[in-house]
Order: structure tokens, then C-alpha cells, then sequence
């Protein structure tokens, strides 16, 4: 009777122990899936480092950096007269050139018979084209007086000066087939006149050739050029 007194109540003693681990045990619930919320841009942002840069200031920093380097690309350049002279020369190195009309303010050889005016802007062009060309000046003159006149009027003005141009190349004749003669006979890369007859007839043989006239004229021919003068040819790159 005793042993069974002692086997009822250890047995009344595990009981109690074990519903008490039951009641003190917290009880599991089931798991629900959990919601993911859309990021919102400030929280993204205050979720961020400091100074890390997020997706979309990444593109829009990218895209600025774009824009400028397109606006650099097309933003005008301020060339310099020589840097003009050798982009439209395209590296040639003989120019043949006349005068009246071009260098010179008279447009006849009648008018080189009581003055010569040599124009100064026209002056500057042919200096910078002299300091990497061998240049030819010519001109039809109607006696031997207006040659020493021209002469005399060009070296006034400049053109000899330290060797810039050479008065042995200051070329004189009677006839327009004369100038056309001394084109031909030279072979330059760039012929200037004024005269339409000329520039056509040299078309086939002169790589390229400068038509100054004060209309515009029509284009005869892919290797000539024209303009109202010998410094608005050379004073943008938009007019070639």
C-alpha cells in the first residue's frame, strides 16, 4: 500500500509538471505571407548612404553630362585668320591670284591708267595665304607706267616686306588670254579672278578656283567657288 501511495503520487507529480510546461509555452500561430511594400522614393532615399547616388540621379547626371558634351560639340570655334586660310586653301601650295577687283579697288585697266588703290583687308588675307603658298599676282595692264604704279602701290601697302611676296611674281600682261597664259602655264592649286569667262576656261585644268563677284553666281562646275570678296571667302567656314 505504501509502494502504491508512492507510485500514485509521483505519477500525480509528472502530470502537474507537464501541463505546466503546456500553459507556459507560447502557442504558434499560423504565418501569414507577408506583404512587400513598393519602395517609395523617400524612403529609398533615406535608406541610402550618404553621398551614394540613387538609379534615377545616376540616369539624370549621365544625361547632363550628354548634353553638355553635344553643346561643346556644336558651339561655335573662333578660328583664326590662318587657321581659315588653311582650312579653305585645303593645304594648297601655289595660289595664282589677280588683281583688280580683288587686291585692288579698281575693276578696269582703264582705272590703273589715273590711280591704284590696293584694299588693306584684302592686304591681310594675302599675307596670311603668302606664309605657306607661293603666290602669283597678275594683272592686263595698257602700258608700261601702270605696271611701276601697281608695283609701286603694293609695296606701299606691304606685300614686300620681309620677303612676304615677291615682286619677280607680280605679273604683267596685254590680253586676257594672257592671264589665262600664265595660269596655265603655273599650274597652282587655286586660281582667283574676277572674270566668269576665265574661271570657266580654267575649269578642267585648276584644281580648284575662288570666283570673286558681287552677285552670286551660279556654280559651274564642283571646284569653284565664289564670293563678294577675297576677306568674306576667308572670314567663315560656313561659306565654302
Amino acid at each position: 500500500m505504501k509502494l502504491r501511495s508512492l507510485t500514485t503520487l509521483a505519477a500525480i507529480s509528472v502530470t502537474i509538471l507537464f501541463a505546466w510546461k503546456m500553459l507556459r509555452a507560447p502557442q504558434e500561430q499560423p504565418r501569414r505571407p507577408r506583404r512587400r511594400a513598393a519602395p517609395s522614393s523617400s524612403n529609398t532615399s533615406s535608406r541610402s548612404r550618404p553621398g551614394a547616388l540613387t538609379a534615377t540621379d545616376a540616369c539624370s547626371s549621365a544625361d547632363s553630362r550628354a548634353h553638355e558634351a553635344v553643346n561643346q560639340l556644336f558651339q561655335p570655334v573662333n578660328l583664326t585668320l590662318e587657321q581659315l586660310v588653311r582650312h579653305k586653301l585645303s593645304e594648297g601650295r601655289r595660289v595664282t591670284c589677280r588683281l583688280l577687283g580683288v587686291i585692288l579697288e579698281e575693276t578696269t585697266p582703264e582705272e590703273l591708267q589715273n590711280h591704284v588703290t590696293v584694299r588693306p583687308s584684302a592686304v591681310e588675307v594675302l599675307l596670311e595665304i603668302a606664309k605657306f603658298c607661293d603666290v602669283y599676282l597678275m594683272e592686263r595692264v595698257l602700258d608700261d607706267e601702270t605696271e611701276e604704279k601697281v608695283l609701286s602701290s603694293l609695296s606701299e601697302a606691304g606685300l614686300f616686306a620681309n620677303g612676304a611676296l615677291i615682286k619677280d611674281k607680280v605679273l604683267f600682261c596685254s590680253t586676257e588670254n594672257g592671264r589665262t597664259s600664265f595660269v596655265r602655264q603655273l599650274e597652282p592649286d587655286w586660281h582667283i579672278d574676277t572674270s566668269p569667262e576665265i574661271v570657266h576656261q580654267l575649269a578642267r585644268f585648276i584644281k580648284y578656283q575662288l570666283h570673286i563677284s558681287p552677285q552670286q553666281p551660279e556654280r559651274i562646275a564642283s571646284n569653284i567657288f565664289s564670293s563678294p570678296s577675297l576677306e568674306q571667302y576667308f572670314g567663315g567656314l560656313d561659306q565654302r
